[in-house]
């Protein structure tokens, strides 16, 4: 990256063709790298309250032996899985379009964060079934059905 003395003359080139990207090309993918990290970040802090409120949960039913407890807490758990997998579809979505406009020969409108043409490629279905998803919802849901059996 090559930057002089005036600012709008910044200018990096890309590994593929070599051919440099304006300031606005790099501006734009500089607003679409923060909203991934927005995204994967409300992600973090969404795991850590599923499982810090899973935990309460279990703990509760565990300790009064009520399944009632327990599968009230489904309920909050595919709350959160909904919510996470909304954040890494969106996350997906901006990826998709970062990767669309990082070439010089882009075609996406510069400046635009418009992810509609990569909503039929990126399905809310896909984030909520990714392996990571299912790991951690579904070992956090099979608990609960554990304490349940146990309790009833």
């Amino acid at each position: 990256m090559s930057i002089s003395s005036d600012e709008a003359d910044v200018s990096t080139t890309t590994a593929t063709s070599g051919t440099p990207l304006t300031a606005d090309r790099i501006k734009h993918l500089e607003f679409i790298q923060a909203i991934v990290t927005r995204l994967g970040n409300n992600s973090f802090l969404l795991k850590g309250w599923a499982m810090t409120l899973t935990a309460a949960i279990l703990a509760l039913s565990a300790g009064r032996l009520n399944w009632q407890i327990a599968l009230g807490g489904v309920v909050p758990l595919l709350g959160f899985w909904y919510l996470d997998s909304y954040f890494l579809r969106q996350e997906r979505l901006f990826r998709a379009l970062y990767e669309d406009a990082r070439t010089p020969e882009s075609t996406v409108e510069m400046l635009s964060l418009n992810v509609g043409p990569y909503l039929a490629r990126v399905t809310l279905a896909k984030a909520a079934f990714s392996q990571t998803l299912v790991l951690l919802y579904g070992s956090l849901l099979i608990a609960h059905f554990a304490v349940v059996l146990i309790a009833s």
